[in-house]
């Protein structure tokens, strides 16, 4: 009786033990280009209103939740068709005029976009690497070289007036 007992315990002393699987809780929601932008306001400081508007661990990137790594690539394609797409800030740029006010505020918006989407493309191949063990490394280092180049630009436009353009698009993935 006394070993049917202990090895009873030792068992469910033994499930204690065994690695515990974290939950991927999402944090993000989906919504709409406008919702997510970081255009309008001022220049300088895109990257932190990235990281406002996208408040995922960036600690722990193996764990983030699938949804919410769903969200980061749409909102990635959406930020980019908001650069080049009918209706995006090239499309705006060229019809306010790119030495206008209107069109250098938009050239400001349209590096902030850039670090938007640019973010969001390095985060998705950092969580792709961290969760599927895929190797980006060759990747990641080109598209930070371009968000780096990009941070600069937007620091160098720090205080300048910044306009988003009217896009209809969202992050639902």
């Amino acid at each position: 009786m006394l070993l049917l007992q202990a090895t009873l315990f030792s068992f469910a002393v033994s499930a204690l033990a065994l690695p515990v699987v974290q939950k991927r809780a999402g944090v993000l929601k989906a919504t709409d280009y406008a919702d997510f932008q970081v255009s309008d306001g001022v220049g300088g400081n895109a990257l932190d209103e990235v990281k406002a508007n996208f408040p995922i661990d960036f600690d722990d990137l193996a764990n983030v939740d699938a949804n919410d790594v769903a969200i980061i690539k749409a909102a990635r394609e959406t930020a980019e068709d908001a650069e080049t797409g009918t209706g995006g800030f090239n499309d705006a740029i060229a019809a306010a005029g790119s030495s206008s006010a209107a069109g250098k505020a938009l050239q400001v918006g349209k590096t902030k976009n850039k670090v938007l989407k640019l973010e969001l493309e390095v985060l998705g191949l950092q969580i792709d690497q961290a969760q599927g063990g895929k190797d980006n490394t060759d990747k990641i280092a080109e598209e930070t070289t371009k968000l780096n180049n990009n941070i600069k630009l937007d620091q160098g436009n720090a205080g300048a007036k910044s306009q988003s353009v009217d896009f209809a698009g969202n992050d639902d993935p």
